[in-house]
């Protein structure tokens, strides 16, 4: 296999084309050409990448990522972790693109979940005077008698304890 920069390295590389999704960059020493997407140009949004950068043109990238699929490589770089100018490194701890990692992650929708009931510690009910830990009180007066305090609770654990009475 050919020498394929490690990532995180900088180095400066020639522009070889521009596309209308980003731009193919010639790395030194490697054969193969890595692509900077359009938002990992600038800071800010960039809508077209040929306003940035032009065929020929020498700029300053940082390899963010490699992948082999199917026996072709694919070198993933960045202009906006390091200076134009000078080619340091602005970002030498990664965290500008763990962030944007983070932003691109889906979440699982908990909406459909079930919610439990969980237990109450060291509870006194204050008609009965029972007292310790429940799932859920049943004393000779109701339920009610032992949610009287906070009164939004004790509906929503009505409902709950009715749900759960019901599996």
């Amino acid at each position: 296999m050919e020498d394929i920069p490690e990532i995180y390295t900088i180095s400066e590389g020639e522009v070889a084309t521009v596309t209308e999704y980003g731009a193919f960059i010639k790395i030194p020493g490697c054969k193969r050409q890595g692509l900077v997407h359009k938002s990992q140009m600038s800071a800010g949004r960039v809508d077209n990448p040929s306003e940035i950068v032009d065929v020929g043109e020498r700029v300053w990238v940082k390899v963010i990522g490699k992948e082999v699929k199917d026996g072709k490589v694919k070198i993933s770089l960045s202009m906006k972790c390091v200076n134009q100018g000078s080619g340091m490194d602005i970002d030498p701890n990664n965290v500008a693109l763990d962030q944007d990692e983070r932003r691109k992650r889906t979440f699982k929708d908990f909406t459909t979940q079930r919610i439990t009931l969980e237990a109450v510690l060291n509870t006194l009910c204050k008609k009965c005077g029972c007292k310790g830990t429940y799932y859920m009180h049943y004393c000779s007066y109701s339920i009610k008698c032992f949610f009287e305090k906070n009164t939004d609770k004790m509906e929503l654990m009505l409902v709950l304890a009715e749900l759960n009475r019901d599996q």
